[in-house]
């Protein structure tokens, strides 16, 4: 079947083009993160649990959300637990854990149909894809490319996350020439969407961090989100920033927003204010970028150099008016 996405991309995104992503699609490493804060064990259902708390809370301002099959589609599927307003995103990875990783394989989850998925009310569908530098790419991007068919075939969104893991001997550990050459393989198989970690995990200076940002927006044909795993919570405005300026267009992130609230007292209310807060302020950066973006595109088109019988009092009316809308979609926002 061909694929029929007759709105493109905006299912996922705000009015201004900004992608501002929940991700909540955490399995066993949420269920450690939430025993770590207990000091129990965790059951399947204080996870699911968990997960409905957090999309009833942060769904609203999210342009969309990404859940897991095992445990965040049932409680996604729940009458009033996401907002009518957001896309929602279901994973069709399944993981194998190692004596070292809880993630250390991944493949399609083929337990999980997509065009079913569709009817349920999904908009797209993420593929998680682990780079390692001693592993053959060719499996990698097959697997990627595989994914690619099936959603076009089913009329979904494809998201691609690629992240860098240490080699399998762990004789080679540095994780960020893999998050440059992760982009360099697989930036332009088909995909929708790119979701990448975050250059040397923010932790360079912003001269740095950015260069790398643009060495992605090089790699990768695509619009491209970052992910919040692995930059420090009071770090990642900052570099969303950063990597907006670089050419990303938002983020798909869940540790940053909702993590600190697991730590609470009372998770409910962190998650319905203070996780709100941040999520709020995250959105900010992506779509004054955005903004900038189609106002720059829009003063392009009308510019006299390209238009000479434009008139300078005409030019600057016109420039007026893409500065109006641009306030409108920022309010939209």
């Amino acid at each position: 079947m061909l694929r029929q996405l007759e709105d493109g991309l905006s299912c996922l995104q705000r009015p201004s083009g900004a992608f501002a992503m929940l991700a909540i699609d955490q399995r066993e490493t949420l269920r450690t993160m939430l025993s770590e804060a207990t000091n129990g064990p965790v059951s399947d259902s204080e996870l699911v649990e968990f997960k409905r708390q957090a999309l009833t809370a942060l769904s609203p301002l999210a342009s969309a959300v990404l859940v897991d099959q095992d445990y965040g589609w049932r409680a996604a599927l729940t009458r009033g637990a996401v907002s009518t307003n957001c896309g929602l995103v279901c994973a069709y990875d399944r993981f194998t854990a190692s004596d070292r990783e809880l993630v250390a394989n991944v493949e399609i989850d083929d337990r999980v149909d997509p065009s079913t998925l569709r009817r349920q009310g999904a908009k797209a569908l993420k593929l998680l894809v682990i780079w390692r530098p001693d592993e053959p790419a060719g499996r990698r991007i097959a697997m990627v490319e595989d994914f690619v068919r099936r959603c076009r075939a089913a009329g979904l969104i494809s998201i691609i996350e690629p992240v860098s893991r240490p080699s399998i001997d762990g004789s080679i550990a540095d994780r960020q020439d893999g998050i440059i050459n992760a982009a360099r393989e697989m930036g332009d198989r088909g995909q929708d969407l790119y979701k990448a970690e975050v250059p040397l995990f923010g932790r360079g200076d912003d001269r740095h961090v950015g260069a790398q940002c643009a060495q992605l927006t090089r790699h990768i044909s695509s619009p491209w989100v970052i992910l919040s795993s692995g930059v420090l919570p009071e770090r990642f405005p900052e570099v969303l920033e950063l990597a907006c300026k670089e050419g990303a267009s938002g983020f798909l992130a869940g540790r940053a927003i909702w993590k600190p609230s697991i730590y609470a007292h009372d998770i409910t209310n962190s998650l319905k204010t203070d996780a709100v807060d941040r999520l709020n302020a995250y959105a900010k950066s992506p779509t004054r970028q955005s903004l900038r973006r189609q106002v720059g595109r829009e003063l392009w088109m009308i510019n006299p150099l390209y238009c000479p019988s434009l008139q300078p009092q005409r030019f600057r009316l016109a420039v007026r008016i893409c500065l109006l809308c641009a306030r409108t979609l920022a309010l939209r926002d």
